[in-house]
């Protein structure tokens, strides 16, 4: 394996509406082998430029060890080696990150984005020299584009547009961005940084047009209507902005309802995600927010919206 000091350093391909997998629970809160399935298939045939995983959206923090190699594998598996694999990667310490990281290039991981490790609950961030050291630690020693999920707003720490630009000097395999904010900050980190990595945001697709030009290369949203999201970026990218922008004025609604949190992402898009690939959730894993009748209406009026997906 060549070290980041020998890695390419030219900006990976990566553009357009990457889908990051749910996690599906069977009645026996075990992953649903069916439904994990079901999902990737389905967001094959959507024609996804590739798959991320192992985020926020897919429940990460309720996963064991073995049950995200479990995802890992079987994103193999599903895509046959033929869709660019996204992994996210996250643990408390260099070391179980590296780990992780190893097993997900070994499975044949595209490109990984590294989290920095979770703030315990009461205590306070580190100074961001400590995040910046943790993730130059980290990237040593991997051939793959790596890039950081710089959200503040969901975790609790990120890093400046200025050590962004000083992190990708020093480690030539930093080469995406994963953010996770308003587009007026996404603006302003692409003009430090864009020239030299895609920077793609996420925020299930909020803002979506204002997001492309501001100069992000796509976004990685949950599969509940990327497909729709697709169709609008790449109306933008030859040029149509006026049906990028009726697509997204469309699909918007449906963005906004599942957008209010991350728990209510968990529950109800999840769901019409499910719908609209033709299947139930089965399970809840420990979540904090139960479906609603209201709540299921509203998630089954905005599935029926979007339509099966392909």
């Amino acid at each position: 394996m060549t070290t980041a000091n020998e890695s390419n350093t030219s900006p990976p391909d990566i553009a357009g509406i990457y889908p990051i997998l749910y996690a599906f629970f069977d009645r026996n809160n075990q992953l649903d082998r069916e439904a994990m399935r079901r999902q990737m298939q389905a967001v094959m045939r959507a024609n996804a430029p590739g798959v991320a995983m192992l985020g926020l959206a897919t429940e990460v923090n309720k996963l064991s060890r073995a049950e995200r190699e479990q995802v890992i594998h079987w994103a193999r598996e599903d895509t046959g080696g033929v869709l660019p694999l996204a992994v996210t990667i996250s643990g408390t310490t260099v070391e179980a990150q590296r780990d992780l990281a190893h097993f997900a290039v070994e499975q044949g991981a595209s490109w990984l984005i590294l989290q920095p490790p979770a703030l315990t609950v009461g205590s306070a961030p580190q100074p961001e020299t400590f995040y910046f050291d943790f993730f130059a630690d980290l990237m040593t020693g991997f051939d793959v584009p790596i890039g950081i999920q710089n959200a503040p707003e969901y975790l609790g720490v990120g890093l400046s547009p200025e050590s962004l630009e000083r992190l990708a000097a020093q480690c030539p395999n930093f080469r995406v961005l994963k953010g996770e904010g308003p587009s007026i900050v996404l603006a302003e980190t692409v003009a430090r940084i864009g020239h030299l990595m895609p920077v793609l945001n996420g925020r299930g697709g909020l803002e979506l047009i204002d997001n492309l030009r501001a100069g992000c290369a796509g976004m990685i949203v949950a599969p509940d209507c990327f497909d729709w999201q697709q169709r609008s970026y790449q109306a933008f990218a030859r040029g149509d902005v006026a049906q990028a922008e009726a697509l997204y004025r469309d699909v918007l609604p449906a963005i906004v309802f599942v957008m209010q949190s991350l728990d209510t992402l968990i529950c109800y898009g999840k769901r019409i995600a499910a719908w609209r690939m033709g299947f139930e959730v089965q399970h809840d894993r420990d979540t904090k927010l139960l479906p609603s009748r209201f709540g299921l209406d509203a998630a089954r009026r905005f599935a029926d919206m979007l339509g099966p997906l392909p």
